[in-house]
């Protein structure tokens, strides 16, 4: 079962300057739960690595109350805060001839004695965070040769080895390709369920957070933070006022965003399945809108092996690619 992990309450954040201070954000109000991904997602200047930085303890608060496994995080020592909460940045460690173990291994930092000496216990828990994340194929190569997802990965690792229930990490899928984005929330979705481990992130991979986050926080300069399931939060139009940006469309039946091009033509279009989808993205794409009513004076049908394009003043035109398709539709368009 979920446990309710970190409370915020009323909760300012910002800068202490000479003469006065400066609030990034005020009166937020949230609650971050065990066993669940919640991300972070906001645009660049809103002030999600402050909220970070805040509730790693990193940088004061500047009014309300944080409160991690219901204790107050101002009450914590650096010792105790670090048996508590482990922190991924989004920087790329600058170091050399450092292996992936050895920097896995300074996450049992808190748990060691002053000379750093690892027990055999340390080594388990080392190994065991690095088979979680699958890294132990390059355990002994040094962080400079690393990829930036393995690099990432490792970092990660070395979160998991300082073992606490609490891990926020900013930006972690910055750097990475496409794929590579993919396995980093897959795995830090997978480390929340298995694990039961507290995971927040900040991120811009919107469409990645909808999919797999379990809770989103929305955080706007005016409006604070909108929390919620991203399901929830796509039914009450709060994903589409905070997107709706021109040219952006939140999509229902996909629940994820689109870009909405314009259109100067509309087609008829009829079929199903995939054919009929990639068909339907494709004549989008290119300005021809589609309608599923039948009315207009070119239509198209998708069949299992091509695309039947047709009008009335121009002969049926049969295409077997999606660029014949274009094709042919621009065709019946101009003699329509």
């Amino acid at each position: 079962m979920r446990k309710n992990t970190i409370q915020i309450k009323d909760l300012s954040i910002g800068y202490t300057g000479k003469n006065k201070q400066h609030f990034v954000a005020k009166h937020i109000d949230a609650t971050i739960y065990s066993g669940q991904l919640t991300c972070l997602l906001g645009a660049n200047g809103v002030g999600k690595s402050t909220l970070l930085r805040t509730l790693s303890g990193f940088q004061s608060k500047l009014g309300g109350t944080i409160e991690l496994l219901a204790k107050e995080i101002t009450s914590y020592s650096h010792s105790e805060l670090a048996n508590v909460l482990s922190v991924v940045l989004t920087d790329k460690p600058d170091i050399y001839n450092m292996t992936v173990e050895e920097m896995v291994g300074l996450g049992r930092c808190p748990y060691t004695n002053f000379w750093g000496s690892l027990s055999a216990t340390d080594q388990i828990i080392i190994n065991d965070s690095m088979q979680l994340v699958n890294i132990m194929p390059i355990a002994g190569r040094t962080i400079q040769t690393l990829s930036d997802g393995e690099r990432q990965k490792t970092m990660i690792a070395k979160a998991l080895a300082q073992d606490t229930p609490i891990i926020f990490l900013d930006e972690p899928t910055a750097f990475l390709d496409f794929p590579s984005k993919v396995e980093v929330m897959q795995l830090l979705h997978r480390l929340s369920r298995e694990m039961g481990k507290t995971i927040f992130l900040s991120t811009h991979d919107v469409e990645l957070a909808l999919q797999i986050a379990d809770n989103i926080w929305l955080m706007e300069k005016e409006q604070g933070i909108t929390v919620g399931a991203p399901e929830e939060l796509a039914l009450d139009g709060t994903l589409q006022r905070f997107f709706g940006y021109k040219g952006i469309f939140f999509d229902e039946n996909l629940g994820l965003f689109r870009v909405d091009n314009e259109c100067a033509d509309v087609i008829s279009l009829t079929g199903e399945g995939v054919r009929y989808n990639m068909a339907r993205k494709a004549l989008i794409r290119v300005g021809i809108g589609v309608s599923a009513q039948g009315s207009s004076s070119v239509s198209v049908r998708v069949d299992d092996d091509c695309y039947l394009v047709t009008s009335v003043n121009c002969p049926c035109t049969k295409a077997s690619s999606i660029d014949g398709l274009i094709d042919g539709v621009r065709k019946h368009l101009t003699h329509k």
